[in-house]
C-alpha cells in the first residue's frame, strides 16, 4: 500500500484529473474515425454498439481501479505479484502499443492544426509535440496534466455537442435501435471496444491515482467516483459524436472515405464545422498523445531508478520518438496491424490478471473484491479474449 494518503479535501482535483485522463485516452484520432464509419455503415444500430461497449468497458474499468486503487500498486507491480515476470511482459506490450498508436496520435494533432491553419503535416507534428512536452518540463507536471485534459475534453464535449444538434439527429430512432438492433455487428464491437479500452488505456486513470498518493481500502468510494467520472465523460463523448453523424448520414449524405468524421461535420455545418473538426481531432490527439506517453512511462518507472528518477524525461523522450517516428516514415501500416493485434490481447491478459491479484490478501490486504464484479469481469475476459484472437487472424489496426 505505497502511498502516504493526502487529506480528503485534496483529491476533488485529482480524481476529476484521473477521470479525464482516462476518458480523453480513450477518445483519440482513431476513436473518431471508428465512430465516422461504424454510424455510416450500421445506422442507429451503432447506438447498440456503443451500449454494449459502455457495458463492457465499465466491467474492465472498475475492476482494474479497485484493485489498483486499493492496494496501491501499479498494473505491472501487481502483475509481477500475481505471477513472477508477467509485470515485464505487460509493460512491453502497453509501451510497444502505447508507441505505435501515438505515432498516430501525433498525426492527428498534426492533421487537426492543417485543418485550422494551413500548416504542413511535419510542423503541424512538431508543434503539437513541443506542446505536449511543455506539460512535462512543469515542475508541477501532474497538476499541468490534470488541467490540460479537463480543458480538451470539456472543449470535444461542447464542440461535438454543438455539431450533434445543428444535425437534427433522428433521436427516438436512435434509442429504440440502443436496445433493439437490427442485427449483432461483431466487428464493430470488437473495433470500438479494443480502441477504448485496450493497452494502456484501462490503467491511466488508476496510475494517476496512485502517483497522487489516493490509494487504500479508506479511499475506495474515492476510486470508484474517478473510475465513474471517467467513463462517463467517455460515454457523453461517443453519444454526442454518434448522434452528430447520424443526423448527417440519415439525410444521405455519403462521408468522404479519405476523412470521415471531417466530412461528417462539414456537411454539418459547413467551413465552420469544417474548423471544428480540425478543433476536436487536435484535441482528442494532443490529450491522447498526453495520456499515451504518461501511462507508458508508468509502466516502466518502477523497473528502473533511471527511468523512476527521471520521468518526466522519459516521457519527453516518448513524445519524442513518436514525433521523429511520424515525421520520418510516417504511420507505417505493418507497425500499426502488430500493435493492433497486440492491443487485441492485453485487455484479456491485464483484466484477467487484476482479477487474479483481487483474490490476494498480500496484495489487497483485507478488502473483499465483490463477487458480482469478478464474475463479470470473467465474462469479459473471456469475451475479450475471443475478440483478441480474431484481432490475432487478421483485424486492421485499431487506429484506422
Amino acid at each position: 500500500m505505497a502511498n502516504a494518503k493526502k487529506p480528503k479535501s485534496k483529491h476533488g482535483s485529482v480524481l476529476l484529473g484521473a477521470a479525464f485522463l482516462m476518458a480523453t485516452s480513450a477518445i483519440g484520432p482513431g476513436f473518431l474515425t471508428q465512430s465516422a464509419v461504424f454510424t455510416e455503415q450500421l445506422g442507429a444500430t451503432f447506438g447498440f454498439v456503443i451500449l454494449i461497449s459502455v457495458i463492457l468497458s465499465f466491467v474492465a474499468q472498475i475492476n482494474v481501479w479497485r484493485v489498483i486503487g486499493v492496494s496501491g500498486l501499479r498494473g505491472q507491480e501487481v502483475a509481477n505479484k500475481v505471477l513472477p515476470g508477467l509485470g515485464y511482459f505487460l509493460a512491453f506490450l502497453v509501451a510497444l502499443g502505447g508507441l505505435a498508436f501515438n505515432i498516430g496520435n501525433v498525426g492527428g494533432a498534426a492533421l487537426g492544426l492543417n485543418v485550422l491553419f494551413g500548416l504542413d503535416l511535419k510542423i503541424g507534428a512538431a508543434a503539437a509535440a513541443i506542446l505536449a512536452i511543455l506539460i512535462f518540463l512543469s515542475k508541477e507536471a501532474g497538476k499541468a496534466m490534470d488541467r490540460l485534459t479537463q480543458i480538451l475534453g470539456a472543449a470535444m464535449i461542447i464542440l461535438v455537442g454543438y455539431v450533434a444538434f445543428s444535425t437534427n439527429p433522428p433521436i427516438g430512432e436512435a434509442i429504440t435501435r440502443t436496445f433493439m438492433p437490427t442485427h449483432i455487428p461483431m466487428l464493430a464491437i470488437i473495433t470500438l471496444v479494443g480502441g477504448t479500452v485496450g493497452g494502456y488505456i484501462t490503467f491511466s486513470g488508476g496510475h494517476r491515482l496512485v502517483d497522487a498518493g489516493v490509494s487504500g481500502v479508506e479511499n475506495l468510494s474515492e476510486i470508484n467516483k474517478s473510475a465513474l467520472m471517467g467513463m462517463g465523460i467517455a460515454t457523453i463523448m461517443r453519444i454526442l459524436l454518434f448522434l452528430a453523424v447520424l443526423g448527417v448520414v440519415t439525410k444521405g449524405f455519403a462521408l468522404d472515405p479519405a476523412n470521415p468524421p471531417a466530412s461528417a461535420f462539414q456537411a454539418a455545418a459547413g467551413v465552420v464545422g469544417y474548423k471544428l473538426f480540425g478543433t476536436v481531432i487536435f484535441a482528442a490527439a494532443l490529450s491522447s498523445v498526453v495520456g499515451a506517453a504518461y501511462t507508458s512511462v508508468s509502466f516502466l518507472k518502477t523497473f528502473s531508478t533511471a527511468i523512476g528518477n527521471h520521468v518526466n524525461k522519459w516521457i519527453i523522450g516518448f513524445i519524442g520518438l513518436s514525433t521523429i517516428i511520424f515525421m520520418t516514415i510516417g504511420r507505417p501500416a505493418t507497425l500499426l496491424v502488430i500493435a493492433g493485434s497486440l492491443n487485441g490481447l492485453i485487455l484479456p491478459l491485464t483484466l484477467g490478471t487484476m482479477l487474479l491479484a483481487s483474490g490476494k490478501k498480500e496484495i489487497i490486504g483485507d478488502y473483499k473484491h465483490p463477487k458480482s464484479l469478478l464474475i463479470l469481469g470473467i465474462l469479459v475476459v473471456l469475451i475479450t479474449a475471443y475478440m483478441g484472437v480474431q484481432s490475432l487472424q487478421g483485424l486492421k489496426a485499431l487506429w484506422g
